[in-house]
């Protein structure tokens, strides 16, 4: 299931789409396939990462009070749980157990993906501390793949993914740079087929209640 794919269920079926909701599918299909162009240029590595969280982004961020945006960790741990509820066909857990789940195991086992090896390097907390954290971290993600429990795999994977994703877009990465590369290489294909089975799945319901995006469009005078 790639961009174009979604691009073609959406256009044919968004005319009964909540405005809301036609909104936030519209503008997740157009970062996908603006990380699926950054893919021809290897060199874009870090784009399409950015390209492909933005995607992410827009299918889950939701206004919370019509003045803020909701707590953002906490928000797409919930969205995740409901996705995973609503998965029907199974797309997530088969791309979870079947397709990545040897790169899945990397990244949930990679420190440089894991908050709290950074807090220690910043002088935050001790070493043992980070040490006793990731170890147990790791106790509990291996627990869940043994269980093959999805949402909480989930959960954990993307956990680690705004630690990537926050290295990036605050400038604590160098572009191209070689520090991260495996990461960046295995997150990016992990997403570019997670989120097309996301917004299948988010297509398959579009008269639940996701949330109204926090920028609504506004047409220029």
């Amino acid at each position: 299931m790639d961009w174009q794919t979604i691009d073609a269920y959406y256009h044919q079926h968004r005319a009964a789409y909540p405005d809301p909701f036609r909104l936030r599918i519209h503008r997740a299909i157009s970062w996908l396939k603006a990380a699926t162009e950054a893919q021809k240029q290897p060199e874009n590595l870090d784009f399409r990462f950015i390209a492909l969280w933005i995607a992410f982004n827009a299918a889950y961020a939701k206004e919370i009070d019509g003045r803020t945006l909701s707590a953002e960790r906490s928000d797409f741990r919930q969205f995740l749980q409901t996705v995973c509820g609503l998965d029907k066909e199974r797309l997530l857990y088969q791309l979870v157990w079947q397709t990545y789940s040897g790169s899945i195991r990397t990244l949930l086992d990679n420190r440089y993906t894991f908050q709290p090896f950074w807090d220690f390097h910043n002088g935050k907390i001790g070493e043992a501390a980070w040490q006793d954290a990731f170890a147990g971290a790791k106790k509990k993600a291996h627990a869940a793949l043994a269980a093959q429990d999805t949402d909480s795999v989930l959960v954990v994977l993307f956990d680690r993914l705004y630690t990537l994703r926050n290295q990036i877009v605050h400038g604590g990465a160098t572009f191209a740079g070689s520090a991260n590369r495996s990461q960046l290489k295995d997150a990016c294909r992990i997403l570019s087929s997670l989120i097309p089975a996301v917004l299948h799945i988010m297509q398959q319901h579009p008269q639940r209640d996701w949330g109204r995006p926090f920028y609504p469009f506004v047409k220029e005078d």
